[in-house]
This record gives structure tokens, C-alpha cells and sequence, in this order.
């Protein structure tokens, strides 16, 4: 059991923490770089830049792996289209990233800094799954 629970809480800590270091869970510098045509705070740009690199050298191992190190198979998206619904709630989630100034993985590293304030996110971010889940189709 330990074998598949530490992996993915080791990635999760380091993920959180990175978004932490890097600024992500700063709300207001979320908003200063999201605000183009205003007082833009560009520091983002060089957290988002410096993701791409690392996830595009990963992206070269992948290639070369036949399976992940602690799984049974890859689990990569085959979809390819851009459908309405798709693109509604990239536009839903850019407002609320937008508003909030946190989209869901900062949102939940927030938890740890700023319990109080974060909580308030995860709580709207939790209510908006449940009413997509009870609308939706199966």
C-alpha cells in the first residue's frame, strides 16, 4: 500500500510547494499578472516558462519509457476536438481565476498558508463539481 500512496503524496507536496514558491497561491499576483492593459506584475511568466521546460524534457522520457515508474500503463488524452462545452468552461474558469485570483491546485496548496481565505475558493470550486455532476449527463 505504501508502494502506491507515497509517489503520488510526494508529487502532491512538491507540486504544492513549487506553486508556492513560485507565487502561485498569491492571489494578488495572480490578478497583477492577469492584468494586461494595467499594473502587470510579469514574474508568472517565468514560473509558467520555466514549467513548460521542465514538462517538455519530461515529455522527452516519456517517449522512451514503455510505462511510468509506479504505474501499470500511461494515461494520456486521446481527445482531440474543441466542443462548446470545452470551451465554456475554459471561459468559466479563466472568470473565476480572474476573480479569485486561484485556480484549483493553487487553490489547494493555499489551504496550508492561508486556511481561512483559500477556504472560501475550495469551497465555490467544490459546490461548482457538485452542481456540473448533478447537470451533466452521464
Amino acid at each position: 500500500m505504501i508502494r502506491r500512496v507515497l509517489p503520488p503524496l510526494l508529487s502532491g507536496i512538491l507540486f504544492g510547494a513549487g506553486l508556492h514558491l513560485g507565487g502561485m497561491t498569491d492571489p494578488a499576483r495572480v490578478r497583477g499578472f492577469l492584468d494586461l492593459f494595467g499594473d502587470w506584475d510579469p514574474t508568472l511568466a517565468f514560473v509558467m516558462g520555466g514549467a513548460l521546460v521542465v514538462m517538455a524534457i519530461a515529455w522527452r522520457f516519456r517517449e522512451r519509457m514503455e510505462k511510468p515508474v509506479f504505474g501499470d500503463k500511461w494515461w494520456i488524452p486521446t481527445k482531440t476536438d474543441l466542443d462548446p462545452r470545452l470551451v465554456g468552461g475554459a471561459a468559466i474558469f479563466g472568470i473565476g481565476w480572474g476573480v479569485a485570483g486561484l485556480c484549483p491546485g493553487p487553490g489547494l496548496a493555499a489551504l496550508v498558508i492561508e486556511p481561512a481565505s483559500a477556504a472560501i475558493f475550495v469551497a465555490a470550486m467544490f459546490g461548482g463539481m457538485f452542481l456540473h455532476r448533478i447537470a451533466t449527463p452521464d
